[in-house]
């Protein structure tokens, strides 16, 4: 579980997160997100700003850059002028690579502060066990580079409330330049809203660059300034409200899209070498170098779920990089469905008539069968490895392996650790492998992973109409190897704590970056050593760098973080733990969690190891908000998270523990396993439970509230063939979940989860991770794991997924569900689960021997009737989806008779909505 656990981002930090954007900072007029009254020379323009009688104040976003490091803190103030409190919801989208260091909240006087804790104290402090499971609450990305985060508080009447995020991150340079990405959604008008963007790079600016998706040339010429001479550069985007209109008389914000600063620096010099308080980065991206040639392969799945759109643009991005490639380049193609073929068996030199050829097989080809990804895989390998033993004109040109897939293992070898075993010895790192990974429903982190141990990287490209484009942009960072083996080395006595600083490949475009520790002792000279092979020659080079001449450059930054150098030198070290940490297992991967858990509370940085607490605001629960940082290998979706409000007091009562009487209703019910029914009553501080003995396929009505109409049916599915006059277990393979009142339904069986599934809606699978929301229902997919659904104003819901094994007495996957707070259904709620969701009293005595001496059997009396109940075990999965948790309980016989209303069959249904 150390990888779910990796993954832990409570509801709450959804919240924060959201909060803490406020650069989307998303005011839904539904909502009630408004303006307050403009001042000075916007008064005159007469421009009503608020909506409900709430004004966003003031959204201001500043980003400060020193050598790449990117330092950025989001202000914004919310006015509520109202006589009475409002609701209001902001969304923040930070970039995936960010680390948030630092949130503050100030309300009435009152400040807020964010406190990063490891994980686990984070969550045993400020959390209730099962309200929304381990993962409840994270959203994932709403793009493709950036994460979302949502969060709902309510502002005092004539209140105000001030909102400050930080987070940090180190730009990667591609394809000549560095981006900067700000997400501008604030769905209204602001009175005073800015982007100030100021950069300081020592080598000095070569070319500086903005741009707004959401403007026009004519409108962006006169709202964005944007300025740079030597070291120094400077972009400003502060619209009037009157610029912000989306018509001249409209009250509605065009403000929708991406602000992006793009920028490069200087090369005339090889040495970018960065020196303080004995810490040092290095920046390497040297020019006027000879383009090498190269060899490359592509391994292309044609699988049978490659069908439509994902075969065609991937046709149409072969078409085109196969246009581009050198006649000094060496190539060859390899397609796996169930079987595997190749297009010619060996490179061929990329000449027009081979290009041509190539271009006409990769018209022809279709698609078949399963997915033989090890077999593709490794004739690729094979093809590479060949060329550079048998030909050895071939193997000094760079090589280079790349795989598109948009699926998972299921013909030839399909144990994911043997593939990766598989490929790695075939490679021997000769060579980097890249990985693509084609759509939503694959397993993305086996494809990291395999990437990352063989020097390449992995990317996911996304169905969207730019398919084509995204395959080509990634071919472009690796069409031009400029070295391969490059190997930055420094002096053995002064340094330690070196990041990565030997690289397979270094293409045109790019940039490495190596940071380290320098020894305590004072070095007056730091010295950097390049070695490498280029084309048809060795290429060497060093770097000198004066300290103290260091020390006077940096002084030139007068808004320079004290101890930038360091902490850019924590972020790569951070990044690059978490990728070892994601291929390792057992001791390894426990001492590498040890050092990334350190290092995020030593730098304070929120990672997938920690937790952000915000001291002293809480919810109605009387939670404390916590921000967590999600791994890499959860699913990106557009969807915005579960509905949760935090009054901004910092004198809210906690709350308080309610009296055990016989008015409780049962707390949590459930059923599980064969199917095992579990009632937890909390008056009497016991569990009941019961088994439905039924026949595979019966559909059997769980929870129906007839005031709402809502409703939860289970069908049921069977085991192995049992043998004569042995029953026959079952266990639920079924769900459905409706409410008409928002027209919703949910299917989910455990291969996926289909969102109304009657009108064709979207199909998700287990291996996302999700929230998504329609009307006042909220589903939280917690990849592989379980699955929630909260109502708003109702119950929450937990389906758990049970995968079975290999040999598993259970011949098939199974859901189990469990009901969270029933207390808030209503009171004429029936079904199996639901007539347990009102006050149960029952008494047992006459404990005894039972039939299984093991056993104790006793008498109890419940709703009028006594019945022989015997004392068992059944295993409630609600806390711990993969192990369970025992619980004790009063087993009732004969499908429940006489503790269930009715007799079972009473609650069989003919549909599953």
């Amino acid at each position: 579980m150390d990888g779910a656990a990796g993954l832990r981002g409570p509801l709450c930090l959804l919240c924060l997160l959201c909060l803490l954007s406020l650069l989307t900072l998303q005011a839904r007029p539904a909502l009630g997100l408004a303006t307050g009254r403009p001042r000075g020379s916007e008064k005159r323009q007469a421009v009503d700003t608020t909506v409900n009688g709430v004004s966003i104040r003031s959204l201001k976003v500043n980003c400060k850059v020193t050598s790449r490091f990117a330092h950025y803190v989001i202000i914004s103030q919310v006015v509520n002028n109202a006589n009475k409190a409002r609701e209001v919801a902001f969304d923040v989208e930070i970039p995936k690579t960010a680390f948030i260091s630092d949130f503050a909240i100030t309300a009435d006087g009152n400040a807020f502060i964010g406190d990063i804790k490891d994980k686990v104290t984070a969550w045993k402090q400020y959390r209730k066990a099962a309200i929304l499971g381990e993962n409840a609450g994270l959203v994932r990305a709403s793009g493709r580079n950036m994460e979302q985060f949502t969060i709902h508080i309510t502002v005092g009447a004539q209140s105000k409330a001030t909102f400050q995020l930080t987070y940090e991150e180190v730009l990667k340079r591609r394809l000549m330049q560095y981006d900067i990405v700000i997400k501008v959604r604030p769905q209204q008008l602001v009175q005073h809203f800015e982007i100030d963007v100021d950069i300081f790079e020592p080598q000095g600016i070569s070319k500086l660059d903005a741009q707004a998706s959401f403007l026009s040339e004519e409108l962006a010429a006169q709202t964005i300034k944007k300025s740079f001479s030597g070291k120094k550069g400077h972009v400003l985007f502060r619209p009037t409200v009157s610029q912000q209109q989306s018509c001249p008389t409209c009250s509605t914000s065009l403000l929708n899209g991406d602000f992006k600063v793009t920028y490069d620096v200087n090369r005339d010099k090889l040495c970018d070498l960065l020196v303080a308080n004995n810490y040092f980065t290095h920046f390497f991206a040297p020019k006027n170098l000879t383009n090498m040639s190269k060899n490359l392969v592509f391994v292309i799945d044609i699988s049978g779920s490659m069908e439509g759109q994902k075969v065609k643009q991937t046709k149409e991005a072969l078409l085109k990089i196969l246009g581009d490639m050198k006649p000094v380049d060496n190539f060859d193609l390899v397609l796996f469905g169930s079987q595997v073929q190749s297009w010619k068996g060996s490179l061929v030199p990329a000449s027009h008539a081979n290009l041509q050829a190539a271009q006409d097989f990769v018209r022809r080809f279709s698609l078949a069968g399963a997915t033989n990804l090890n077999g593709g895989l490794l004739r690729g390998i094979e093809t590479l490895n060949k060329a550079q033993g048998s030909h050895p004109e071939l193997s000094s040109p760079a090589s280079i392996l790349i795989m598109l897939t948009d699926g998972e293992p299921t013909e030839g070898e399909t144990d994911r650790s043997q593939i990766l075993k598989n490929v790695r010895n075939a490679i021997r790192g000769r060579f980097p492998l890249y990985n693509l990974g084609f759509g939503h429903d694959l397993d993305f982190s086996f494809l990291e992973v395999m990437s990352i141990e063989n020097n390449g990287w992995a990317q996911r490209i996304y169905e969207d109409h730019d398919a084509t484009q995204q395959l080509q942009g990634f071919y472009n960072q690796v069409a031009n190897p400029l070295l391969t083996d490059v190997e930055l080395q420094y002096p053995q006595d002064a340094v330690s704590a070196l990041t990565q600083h030997r690289h397979k490949q270094y293409y045109d475009g790019s940039e490495i970056v190596v940071a380290g520790r320098i020894a305590d002792h004072k070095l007056s000279t730091f010295k950097a050593d390049v070695r490498a092979h280029g084309e048809k020659q060795e290429f060497k080079a060093t770097c000198l760098v004066d300290e103290e001449e260091m020390k006077k450059l940096l002084r030139e930054r007068g808004h320079m973080l004290e101890n930038h150098v360091e902490r850019l030198w924590a972020y790569l070290t951070i990044q690059e733990l978490l990728a070892k940490r994601m291929k390792s297992e057992g001791e390894m991967r426990a001492n590498l969690s040890s050092q990334i858990l350190k290092m995020s509370l030593d730098y304070h940085f929120v990672t997938p190891l920690t937790s952000m607490t915000i001291r002293g605001l809480t919810d109605e629960d009387g939670l404390e908000p916590t921000i967590d940082k999600s791994p890499e290998d959860s699913q990106p979706l557009e969807m915005v998270g579960p509905r949760r409000t935090f009054v901004l007091s910092a004198t809210q009562p906690s709350p308080t523990a309610h009296p055990i009487d016989s008015r409780l209703p049962p707390r949590v019910t459930g059923v599980d396993t064969d199917p095992h029914f579990i009632i937890y009553v909390p008056s009497k501080e016991e569990s009941l439970c019961f088994n439905i003995n039924e026949e595979p396929g019966v559909i059997l009505n769980l929870v129906q509230d007839p005031d709402t109409g809502f409703s939860v049916n289970g069908q049921l599915i069977g085991n192995k063939a049992r043998s004569p006059g042995q029953q026959e277990s079952t266990y639920f393979g079924r769900l459905g979940i409706s409410h008409p009142a928002s027209d919703f339904q949910l299917e989910v069986i455990p291969q996926n989860i289909t969102l109304n599934p009657r009108s064709g809606g979207p199909v998700f699978s287990w291996r996302d991770q999700a929230v998504l929301q329609k009307d006042g229902v909220v589903v939280t997919i917690n990849k592989k794991r379980n699955l929630v659904v909260s109502v708003e104003d109702g119950a929450t819901f937990e389906i758990v997924l049970h995968r079975t094994w290999k040999g598993s007495a259970v011949h098939q996957d199974f859901l189990g569900f469990y009901v969270l707070d029933s207390f808030r259904m209503s009171a004429r709620t029936q079904g199996l689960l639901g007539q347990f969701f009102s006050p149960l009293d029952f008494e047992v005595f006459d404990l005894h021997p039972g039939s299984d001496p093991t056993k104790t059997d006793a008498t109890m009396v419940v709703k009028n009737r006594q019945l022989t109940v015997t004392r068992g075990l059944q295993k409630d999965y609600s806390k711990n989806p993969r192990h369970g948790t025992e619980v004790q309980c009063w087993f009732v016989h004969d499908n429940g008779a006489g503790l269930i209303d009715g007799v079972h069959t009473d609650y069989i249904v003919s549909d599953i909505f």
